[in-house]
């Protein structure tokens, strides 16, 4: 082979190399480190908020501010009960997130649905999950006072209950610091407004690191 034709040869050569390099670089720098979705209701699908003020969104801004390469899924579905929830876990799951946090019963209690249905879908839920080897969140809820104290007891139990039995975190009320105050809720008293979001997440966030560890 002659140097006429070597030379254009390993010019080609070291521009492939190059384009090599750069696609490498580029799928790496989009690449993500940790997949969390979030499974839940109105209170996490953002219900009455702007565009990313919800908590998916807010969760999302705050742990990757330290330059990491967090993506939060947004799976809450307004209205949904833990039935509902169990229901859609399978296509919840088609991006294969590493991490699941479980938002739902809120709306079980307000329509005095069994506790014990409750139980058995997020310990059905949790089972799943945890066959496929994701990390558990379990994001507890309390019961509304208006069905008295023995309903309370009963739905309240459920979920320091299943975490204990599966032997995952839990973060024992969702709405901790929010619920109850007018300032942080919209009108209809149950959803929190951006700013109440926020303190959801601050309180939250050391739960969420701790399952990612």
């Amino acid at each position: 082979m002659g140097f006429g034709l070597l030379n254009p040869l390993m010019s080609a050569l070291r521009f492939v190399l190059f384009l090599v390099l750069v696609n490498t670089a580029s799928a790496n720098e989009g690449k993500t480190d940790f997949t969390i979705l979030v499974l839940g209701d109105s209170l996490s699908a953002g219900y009455g908020l702007n565009q990313g003020d919800g908590f998916p969104e807010q969760l999302s801004s705050k742990i990757n501010e330290k330059k990491n390469n967090i993506k939060i899924i947004n799976a809450g579905v307004s209205g949904d009960t833990t039935q509902g929830g169990l229901a859609r876990l399978n296509w919840a799951l088609v991006d294969n997130p590493d991490m699941v946090i479980v938002e739902l019963g809120a709306n079980d209690g307000l329509r005095g649905l069994d506790p014990q249905l409750m139980e058995q879908n997020l310990d059905q839920m949790i089972t799943q999950l945890k066959k496929r080897q994701i990390k558990v969140l379990l994001a507890g809820m309390l019961a509304p006072p208006n069905y008295g104290d023995v309903y309370a007891q009963e739905f309240n139990s459920v979920y320091p209950r299943l975490a204990q039995k599966h032997d995952v975190t839990l973060y024992p009320f969702f709405l901790e610091g929010v619920a109850g105050d007018p300032k942080l809720n919209l009108p209809d008293g149950i959803h929190p407004t951006k700013e109440g979001i926020a303190i959801i997440v601050e309180r939250i966030l050391p739960y969420v690191e701790k399952v990612m560890r």
